[in-house]
């Protein structure tokens, strides 16, 4: 429903008169901050200046057309302003902040700019700003509309923070990874799945697997892994899940191959430290290539669920790690260690264990040397690694949710790249939409939950 804005607010002037300021502010007002404290020197006769109430607006007159209004919504903002500001407020049945909305919006500003007066210098006074019509639906509509509106700002500021999502995406993704292995990702898949085996029992057949092979020489006996104690854990872990070491839960801790390979596409491509991204991904590009013929093959072929971890870079490169999920015959170089885990886990979520914040600065960073101008991590250091181990179930939910979360920010990131050049665009697409239409909540298509979702895990 279309209505004159004038039925639904009214002009105050309230000058302060012989009182004077006593405790309170100079408030000024800006596009780009609304009402703010203002910095500027006062004239000797201040008491015609205007009071600025809470929930009341002010704006300049010679500058509302450009967004320069604001609403004084919290204790900052209240105050008085210059004699030459319009000051009004709301009646009832108009949200304060649903009207800023909209008069913030380019739909507002185009209505704003109709109404305005002056050939050359535009203004807007209060009588012209009493005619602009705009939709208001009822009361509890506009407060829905004012409360999705915040969600989707605080959802782009967090991912985008102003057109910067390329930092705040590997944020959040160490914050995912960090919620995953302290079991808080899944508290509810718990909760739904009280019967689910326990990861001790997993455990112990894993190391009964591993003895039963070391006794046939299909396994080399294990080095003297570091015992788990309370004093090298980071963190309490959920009931059902089980401390153990890296080493304990591989059946193949192997240094890639030192065999010098070619550029030319011929033979078994062979992955290099640079194929290993630092999200945790393998780049098939730019591959090298040895003969299948070298000594090394078939013995370091990679399998399907093999994690490579690169033990040789830079300082801030050496341990990202990445699963090989192709049927293709494709081996490693020596910079990259091959853990090939027992087949009951996942190896995904050991990968995304070694890549969280907490395995680099707690185990990985601390053991790191430094030999040659390059950061080497061996393969002994990697073996006492301590993993918080789930349930084999609870690894599956793990990861199917890192990856559902993951995907969910990367696709709001590409929205918002892809709607504007900066979230502020995004936003007035979504405010031009809302109040150019009657059906204005129809306009909120973004996924706002999912965000939410995503951002309370990096509070």
């Amino acid at each position: 429903m279309m209505a004159r804005l004038g039925d639904y607010i009214q002009e105050e002037c309230r000058p302060l008169g012989s009182l004077g300021a006593q405790h309170l502010r100079l408030i000024g007002v800006s596009n780009e901050h609304g009402l703010h404290v203002s910095g500027r020197d006062l004239s000797d006769d201040i008491s015609n200046y205007q009071r600025i109430e809470k929930n009341w607006f002010a704006y300049n007159p010679m500058r509302v057309n450009v967004g320069s209004i604001g609403l004084a919504d919290d204790e900052s903002k209240i105050g008085f302003t210059s004699p030459d500001y319009t000051v009004f407020s709301c009646k009832d049945g108009l949200d304060p902040h649903y009207l800023l909305h909209f008069l913030k919006s380019e739909y507002g500003l185009e209505a704003i700019a109709r109404n305005c007066s002056g050939a050359v210098r535009k203004r807007l006074y209060f009588n012209g700003l009493a005619e602009i019509e705009l939709p208001i639906p009822n009361i509890d509509e506009q407060r829905a509309l004012v409360k999705r509106i915040h969600e989707i700002v605080d959802s782009i500021s967090f991912i985008s923070k102003q057109n910067s999502d390329r930092h705040e995406l590997p944020k959040l993704e160490r914050a995912l990874l960090q919620a995953a292995i302290q079991g808080e990702l899944t508290a509810d898949w718990r909760a739904a799945h009280p019967d689910a085996e326990p990861a001790r029992v997993a455990l112990a057949r894993i190391c009964s697997e591993k003895a039963r092979l070391i006794a046939l020489k299909v396994l080399r006996p294990k080095d003297g892994l570091p015992k788990i104690t309370n004093a090298n854990t980071p963190f309490k872990i959920p009931k059902t899940w089980e401390w153990c070491s890296l080493g304990e839960i591989a059946m193949d801790v192997t240094y890639g191959t030192s065999q010098k390979a070619h550029i030319e596409a011929e033979g078994i491509p062979v992955l290099r430290m640079g194929n290993i991204t630092i999200d945790g991904r393998i780049n098939f590009a730019n591959l090298k290539y040895v003969s299948p013929r070298i000594k090394d093959l078939p013995r370091l072929f990679l399998n399907s669920g093999d994690i490579v971890f690169n033990r040789t870079n830079s300082y801030e490169l050496v341990g990202k790690s990445a699963v090989f999920r192709r049927n293709q015959q494709f081996t490693l170089a020596s910079y990259l260690i091959r853990i090939r885990l027992h087949e009951e886990l996942i190896p995904e979520y050991v990968a995304y264990l070694i890549n969280s914040p907490i395995c680099r600065t707690m185990f990985i960073e601390p053991n790191i040397v430094q030999q040659n101008g390059q950061a080497n991590f061996n393969g002994s250091k990697l073996k006492a690694i301590p993993i918080p181990l789930p349930p084999v179930a609870e690894q599956a939910a793990i990861v199917e949710r890192i990856e559902a979360l993951s995907e969910t920010c990367r696709a709001l990131v590409v929205e918002i790249n892809h709607s504007r050049t900066d979230a502020a665009d995004l936003l007035q697409a979504v405010l031009r939409d809302t109040f150019s239409s009657s059906e204005a909540a129809s306009a909120l298509r973004l996924p706002v939950e999912a965000a939410r979702e995503v951002a309370a895990l990096a509070v």
